[in-house]
């Protein structure tokens, strides 16, 4: 960690609980970025299973055994 980081903790542990949420939702904020590429591969992978859904060439599981299967645990 650098030394701006190791300062910036120091400061962040005097700020009250809510100060640090708001801080934490700026910095959260500031991560999420869209990225082209990402969304481009993502809608393409769609594209492809949903065609493969179509076609009837995949498995699909209900929305029941899902459900079911998330009960149990």
């Amino acid at each position: 960690m650098t030394k701006a980081a190791r300062k910036l903790v120091l400061e962040i542990r005097s700020l009250t609980d809510v100060e640090k949420l708001r801080l934490v939702d700026v910095i959260l904020t500031d991560l999420d970025k869209p990225d082209p590429n990402i969304d481009a591969i993502w809608a393409e992978e769609a594209r492809k299973r949903w065609a493969a859904y179509k076609a009837g060439s995949i498995p699909t599981v209900s929305y029941r055994k899902v459900m079911e299967k998330y009960r149990r645990s």
